[in-house]
């Protein structure tokens, strides 16, 4: 699959695969940033895509930002539309309690993962047919 994109920054590195294999590609913050404790912030990229139809991006945080500084993000995983074509950004939020955790430009931020999706059709119906867990919800399946 081919992504058009365009450097809004051209001194950042386009998103790239730290590994063979990896679903994810990393994607760098244009700015410096200080992050309070509890604090969440829009982060720009520095970069707009434009995707193929039928096709979504997502935005994923970085595991090792979360286990080691309580970065996440607030909206996770955040969703690209193909029709989007605005700069990239990133909703981060510091869970850490105490520590303000500082975002340089060049940072690795977010991880950007690439799915097909499919149009659903909604066909209103009187009832639902039945299933094994019928309207059984958060924790019904146990522990």
């Amino acid at each position: 699959m081919n992504v058009l994109i365009t450097r809004l920054d051209p001194d950042l590195p386009l998103p790239r695969y730290a590994k063979p294999g990896d679903a994810g590609a990393d994607v760098y913050s244009r700015i410096d940033y200080e992050l309070k404790a509890g604090e969440r912030a829009l982060i720009p990229t520095g970069i707009a895509i434009a995707l193929p139809d039928s096709y979504v991006a997502l935005m994923h945080p970085r595991s090792g930002l979360a286990i080691k500084y309580g970065i996440s993000m607030v909206n996770t995983p955040g969703t690209i539309d193909a029709g989007f074509r605005g700069e990239l950004q990133v909703i981060l939020i510091n869970h850490d309690l105490k520590e303000t955790f500082s975002i340089k430009r060049g940072d690795r931020i977010a991880q950007i993962v690439f799915q097909k999706v499919e149009r659903a059709e909604f066909v209103e119906v009187e009832s639902l047919p039945g299933s094994g867990r019928a309207d059984g919800g958060f924790g019904s399946t146990g522990s």
